[in-house]
This record gives structure tokens, C-alpha cells and sequence, in this order.
């Protein structure tokens, strides 16, 4: 109840902060009024200069004086029985409308609420909702709960290890990545946390196999020869590079030679499938449980390559508005190549060189790339 009667009091206070200019009263002369009164003291100041001159004589100057001030006296007088009328009747729809104002702002607002709020809801903050049971919290809140504990304790790498997949799950890659590098930071490398910085890297480029994912894959098998999630990102990156043979035997060899109950065999398999209808058809970039790679599994090719057109599409949509990016220009012409349409990866080559230059190391890069696909652009061509 304290809080009902502490918000209708902010709320009557700041409606009346808002009106308070309209309810102030005036009641000046007329601009017409002003100007009038104006000339005729002008006139009595050149009336005095035309007796000194002896341009007109003193009896003569007595009897327009009187004239003179008899007018400015009536129009004094009638101006300010006309601002007083006025005066009244706008004070008094000022006031209306100030009133009606005020009324309005509370009894709209609180009405809606009541529609369309929850003011039976008993109050739940932040810090009730972090404190209660982790079984009946939601994701959101375990997560809100976890941030808050790294917050407080940045050094915890098993935090950030824990944070991570998470964040990869739920779509936040770029955050996933940080947590990734800050684990790594604190425990040093493994195989599993540079695969996993890949696959968030993965996921933050639109599904698209970047150079810095490709190194974090490659750190990983250094450490860890058959890791599956590097191997799998890998063949992706040959196949999306347009080189579907070595693609189609690191996905066979994992396909035959990982466990049954590896959900990367599954997603070998899978890819395997799609490499014949479409280039470099995978399973989601946050990695692939069993429940996704049977969805997959069951999605038409047809479906499979609009999906994987139009990632193609925004990324082209992207660069056209922000060009000053080299990365998304090499995954446009990759991209381009990996579907077959060459002359759409030669137009993006020759759009890639006029933005970042052809002698620049930027666009030296995205050159290099295209000459390995086989791409040739006018601003190339011998």
C-alpha cells in the first residue's frame, strides 16, 4: 500500500512540474495597444520640438497636448478592459486543461496497468531471485547468478569454463568467446577449450569457418590429435574452401571410426549426407546434441540450401553497408565458391579489392584466398 501512495504522489508532483508554465497567469497590453501608445507620445515629443522652433504657437500646442493625452487616456483604459476579459477566459481554460491534464496522466496510466500488469504479483528483486533454489530458477537467472559470482571472483576459471558452452548455447558467441580466452588465461590450453573457442567463433561469423577458428581448431588437434569437435570443424572448412574430397574423408574416418554414442559421428554422418546436395550442410555451430542432429537429419535439401543462401545473402547485405572488413569480404568469396556461383565470388573479389585496396595486406589476403578457389576478378585478371 506505501508504495501505491508513494507513486501517485511522484506521479501528481511530476504532472505538476510539467503544467506548472501553463498555469501562470498574464495579462499584458496587446502588441497593437503597445504601438499605438507609442506614437502619440512620439507626436508630443515633436510637438515640443515645433514650439521651440516657433513652428506653431503655444496656444496652438495647448490644444494638441489635450487632444493627444485625451487619447492615449481612453486607449489605456480600454486596453485593459480588454486584457482583463482575455486574461480571465485563458486563465480559466488554462486551468481546464491543466486539470484535466493532470487527472488524465494517473487515471490512464494506472489503468493500463491494471489491464495489462501483474499489481497482485508480490515484489521479486534481482538478489531474492539469484538466492532462491537453482532448480526453480530459469536459464536467464542461472546465468544473471553466475555473471554475478564472476563478477566478484574474476580469477575462478572453472566459472568461466562453466559460463562458456552456455553462452554458445543460448546464441551470446562473442561472449562465449571471451570466455573461452579467459579460461585459457587462467588455466592454460586444452583441446577442449581451443575447440570450444573455435566453435564460438564459429558461431559468431554466421557459421562460417574464419582463419582465427581455423587456428584454434588446429591448436587443439596439436594438443589432442583425434580430438572429433576440431576434426568435424575442420572437413567443414575444406568443404566450405571447395575442397569436398578432403572434407568427405576426415567426415568418412570419423563416421566409421568414432563410438556409437559420440554425437559427432552422428554429425560426420550427417554432413556426409549433405555434401552430395549442397556444400558444407552441418549441424548448428553451438555443437551438435543428438536431439539437433535428427532434426537435421530430417530438414529437405531444398530447405538445407535456402538456409545456408541466405546467411550468404546478409553477410553480402553487411558488407555492403560497412565494406572496411576484410574477414567478411574472405568469408563472402568462400562462401560464394563453396555454392558454385562464380561470378557472384568474382563480383565480391572485385568489391573486396575497392574497398580495402588491391596493394594493401588486407586486400592482398582476400586475393590469396580467391586465387586458391579459382576465383579471378577484372581487377586481377592478367
Amino acid at each position: 500500500m506505501l508504495f501505491w501512495v508513494f507513486a501517485a504522489f511522484l506521479t501528481l508532483a511530476a504532472a505538476l512540474a510539467v503544467m506548472r508554465p501553463f498555469l501562470r497567469g498574464g495579462t499584458e497590453p496587446a502588441a497593437g495597444s503597445k504601438h499605438d501608445l507609442a506614437v502619440y507620445r512620439d507626436q508630443l515629443s515633436e510637438l515640443e520640438q515645433e514650439v521651440k522652433r516657433g513652428l506653431i504657437s503655444e496656444s496652438d500646442a495647448a490644444e494638441a497636448r489635450t487632444e493627444i493625452g485625451r487619447r492615449i487616456l481612453k486607449l489605456t483604459q480600454s486596453s485593459s478592459d480588454d486584457d482583463g476579459k482575455e486574461g480571465q477566459a485563458r486563465g480559466k481554460l488554462v486551468r481546464a486543461v491543466a486539470m484535466g491534464a493532470v487527472l488524465a496522466v494517473p487515471v490512464l496510466s494506472w489503468g493500463l496497468y491494471s489491464l495489462l500488469g501483474s499489481p497482485g504479483m508480490p515484489a521479486m528483486p534481482l538478489q531474492a531471485r539469484l538466492e532462491q533454489d537453482p532448480a526453480q530458477a530459469s536459464l536467464e537467472e542461472l546465468i544473471a547468478r553466475a555473471e554475478a559470482y564472476l563478477a566478484e571472483h574474476p580469477q575462478d576459471a572453472r566459472g568461466w569454463e562453466t559460463l562458456a558452452p552456455v553462452y554458445a548455447r543460448i546464441g551470446r558467441y562473442a561472449d562465449a568467446v571471451a570466455a573461452y580466452r579467459r579460461t585459457m588465461e587462467l588455466a592454460g590450453a586444452t583441446a577442449d577449450r581451443e575447440a570450444g573457442l573455435g566453435e564460438a567463433m564459429v558461431g559468431e561469423s554466421g557459421g562460417v569457418i574464419t582463419a582465427d577458428a581455423e587456428a584454434a581448431f588446429n591448436r587443439a588437434l596439436t594438443l589432442e590429435e583425434g580430438n572429433p569437435r576440431a576434426r568435424f570443424f575442420i572437413a567443414m572448412a575444406r568443404a566450405q574452401e571447395g575442397n569436398a574430397d578432403e572434407a568427405r574423408a576426415i567426415w568418412q574416418d570419423m563416421a566409421s571410426g568414432l563410438p556409437e554414442e559420440s554425437p559427432w559421428k552422428a554429425a560426420a554422418g550427417q554432413a556426409l549426407a549433405g555434401l552430395s546436395s549442397a556444400p558444407a550442410q552441418v549441424s548448428p555451430p553451438d555443437g551438435p546434441s543428438e536431439e539437433q542432429v535428427a532434426a537435421a537429419q530430417e530438414m529437405a535439401p531444398e530447405a538445407r540450401q535456402d538456409m545456408i543462401e541466405g546467411m550468404v545473402a546478409s553477410l553480402d547485405a553487411k558488407l555492403r553497408e560497412n565494406p572496411d572488413d576484410p574477414e567478411g569480404w574472405r568469408r563472402l568469396v568462400r562462401s560464394y565458391a563453396v555454392l558454385g556461383r562464380q561470378s557472384e565470388a568474382a563480383d565480391a573479389l572485385d568489391r573486396a579489392l575497392a574497398a580495402l585496396g588491391p596493394e594493401t595486406p588486407e586486400g592482398r589476403s582476400v586475393a590469396q584466398l580467391a586465387e586458391t578457389l579459382g576465383i579471378e576478378g577484372k581487377q586481377v585478371k592478367k
